[in-house]
């Protein structure tokens, strides 16, 4: 297999992106069936790398995905430029930004659960590829574009209804654990839709990454400077000014207050449809942290539409009583009935679910009386 992945990779990089100076191959509303169509990589048997011409960005609070390692990358056409509209960036029509999912691997097969530290390129020697996901900017709106990896790493293949892959799990941080045994499931095209639109029904899709607040933070750019990554943009005549305000908080900043860090982490993981206008709007739950009230968080709210997703359980949070709250128990399920997110992963995220499960414990105040408003918000 090594020599046809070789073989292959090279005669990929000779033929699409041998040169520094290559560029990514934007066609007004082309669909390609092969993600090297897009020219986006340089492809070789021992790494996977981002043209020179694209920019590698993370946001400040990345997606979790069944602990997949991700490789971002944002490209805007010459001759083009973002704007910064109401604080957020608006794209040119050409913007092309892609998601490549991976894991760590062993020699015997499993990927292994370990930190996802931003690599900007992928060493395919010690990794397997699963998908990249492609978001590209027509004329009429974001297309999303799902490419799933054939085995020998040669090449991504357009998979409109989505696919699944049977994985293996080994932990770093536990090497005397027996592996978990989980399915990797790609989305298919209305699923990208589905969580890429946060106002139902016809707000259209957008980046959740490749955003204002989430390119806030820090990151080091292709010359190795530690700066935040709007600044990156703007260097670069990507975009036409920073955004103003703060950086956004990050869920994965230990220095930050327990309330802080959950917040942020519901905001990525459950904001895109637990907002005012999102798919969940129906639910009464905001959770973007701009909510008005706790009780919109879920405080000693009853659920409106969880049926047997609510576990038997009265609230969405119990303050101090995390075993008793909906929003944890969601969380912590694998059930497709009951498990919140409900698309983009089949394990749980444990770091994740012991964060909430904190902040809900250090909650006080007890149902049955509207809660005062949450620092948070204010």
């Amino acid at each position: 297999m090594t020599g046809i992945k070789a073989l292959l990779g090279i005669t990929l990089l000779a033929g699409l992106a041998a040169c520094g100076d290559s560029t990514p191959n934007f066609v007004a509303d082309a669909r390609p069936a092969r993600l090297s169509e897009w020219g986006l990589f340089e492809l070789s048997a021992d790494r996977l790398a981002p043209l020179p011409a694209l920019e590698v960005v993370r946001p400040a609070n990345p997606l979790f995905t069944d602990y997949a390692h991700k490789l971002r990358t944002l490209w805007i056409p010459d001759g083009t430029q973002a704007t910064l509209v109401n604080n957020e960036i608006n794209y040119p029509v050409g913007t092309i930004l892609s998601k490549t999912f991976y894991y760590p691997s062993d020699a015997d097969g499993n990927v292994v659960k370990v930190v996802d530290n931003g690599a900007r390129e992928i060493d395919l020697g010690a990794a397997r590829l699963i998908e990249t996901r492609v978001l590209v900017k027509q004329s009429g709106g974001w297309d999303a574009l799902p490419y799933v990896w054939n085995d020998d790493e040669t090449e991504a293949f357009l998979r409109v209804a989505g696919a699944s892959r049977s994985l293996s799990m080994v932990d770093a941080a536990q090497p005397d654990a027996p592996a978990t045994q989980f399915a990797y499931f790609v989305p298919n095209e209305n699923q990208c839709s589905g969580c890429h639109t946060t106002e139902h029904p016809d707000g259209g899709m957008h980046p959740l990454g490749a955003i204002a607040s989430q390119l806030t933070a820090s990151a080091h750019d292709a010359a190795g400077e530690f700066r935040p990554q709007v600044d990156t943009l703007v260097a670069r005549g990507w975009l036409d000014t920073a955004p103003t305000g703060p950086a956004l908080a990050s869920f994965e900043d230990l220095s930050l207050g327990l309330e802080t860090r959950a917040l942020a982490y519901l905001n990525m993981q459950c904001g895109h449809c637990h907002n005012p206008k999102g798919a969940a709007d129906t639910s009464g739950l905001v959770l973007t942290g701009k909510h008005a009230t706790r009780v919109s968080t879920g405080v000693c709210k009853p659920p409106v539409a969880a049926g047997g997703g609510a576990g038997d359980l009265q609230y969405g949070i119990v303050p101090g009583d995390p075993d008793a709250s909906i929003l944890h128990y969601r969380l912590a399920s694998t059930k497709p009935d009951e498990m919140m997110p409900e698309l983009g992963r089949s394990l749980v995220h444990a770091e994740g679910v012991a964060l909430v499960r904190e902040w809900i414990g250090s909650l006080s105040g007890a149902c049955g009386a509207e809660p005062p408003l949450s620092s948070a918000a204010d």
